[in-house]
Protein backbone atom coordinates (compact mmCIF):
# COMPACT_ATOMS: atom_id res chain seq x y z
CA UNK A 1 0.00 0.00 0.00
CA UNK A 2 1.09 3.55 -1.40
CA UNK A 3 0.27 5.19 1.80
CA UNK A 4 1.87 9.18 1.80
CA UNK A 5 3.64 10.06 4.80
CA UNK A 6 3.74 13.48 6.15
CA UNK A 7 7.67 13.98 5.55
CA UNK A 8 6.25 13.52 1.82
CA UNK A 9 4.82 16.27 1.33
CA UNK A 10 5.24 19.56 -0.18
CA UNK A 11 4.92 21.37 2.37
CA UNK A 12 4.82 19.39 5.09
CA UNK A 13 2.73 18.93 8.42
CA UNK A 14 4.27 21.50 11.04
CA UNK A 15 3.81 20.42 15.06
CA UNK A 16 1.23 23.18 15.54
CA UNK A 17 -1.09 22.05 12.10
CA UNK A 18 -1.05 18.38 13.73
CA UNK A 19 -1.82 19.55 16.88
CA UNK A 20 -4.92 21.71 15.93
CA UNK A 21 -6.31 18.63 13.80
CA UNK A 22 -6.16 16.92 16.64
CA UNK A 23 -7.53 18.80 19.15
CA UNK A 24 -10.63 19.74 16.72
CA UNK A 25 -11.10 16.17 16.97
CA UNK A 26 -14.19 14.82 19.74
CA UNK A 27 -12.60 14.12 23.17
CA UNK A 28 -13.47 10.54 23.17
CA UNK A 29 -11.58 9.98 19.74
CA UNK A 30 -8.96 7.30 19.66
CA UNK A 31 -5.76 6.83 18.55
CA UNK A 32 -6.83 4.67 15.61
CA UNK A 33 -9.03 7.63 14.85
CA UNK A 34 -6.06 9.91 15.12
CA UNK A 35 -3.89 8.05 12.96
CA UNK A 36 -7.09 7.90 10.17
CA UNK A 37 -7.43 12.01 10.43
CA UNK A 38 -3.34 12.85 9.87
CA UNK A 39 -3.25 10.14 7.00
CA UNK A 40 -6.34 11.77 5.11
CA UNK A 41 -4.77 15.25 5.41
CA UNK A 42 -1.53 14.32 4.38
CA UNK A 43 -3.32 12.67 1.34
CA UNK A 44 -5.43 15.52 0.82
CA UNK A 45 -2.01 17.86 0.81
CA UNK A 46 -0.06 15.40 -1.31
CA UNK A 47 -2.91 15.51 -3.93
CA UNK A 48 -2.91 19.44 -3.93
CA UNK A 49 0.65 19.40 -3.99
CA UNK A 50 0.53 17.28 -7.58
CA UNK A 51 -2.18 19.80 -8.55
CA UNK A 52 -0.01 22.61 -8.29
CA UNK A 53 2.69 20.42 -10.20
CA UNK A 54 -0.12 19.96 -13.38
CA UNK A 55 -0.21 16.34 -12.32
CA UNK A 56 -3.93 16.23 -11.64
CA UNK A 57 -6.40 14.85 -13.79
CA UNK A 58 -9.15 16.24 -15.34
CA UNK A 59 -12.72 16.06 -14.69
CA UNK A 60 -13.38 14.66 -18.07
CA UNK A 61 -10.41 12.43 -18.09
CA UNK A 62 -11.62 10.73 -14.14
CA UNK A 63 -15.27 10.21 -15.73
CA UNK A 64 -13.50 8.62 -18.43
CA UNK A 65 -11.33 6.14 -16.20
CA UNK A 66 -14.63 5.24 -13.88
CA UNK A 67 -16.36 4.82 -17.78
CA UNK A 68 -18.92 7.47 -16.74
Amino acid sequence: MNTPTITSMQEPFTRDRIVEALQAMQPDATIDDAIERLVFLAKIETGLAELDRSEGVSHEEAKRRFGL
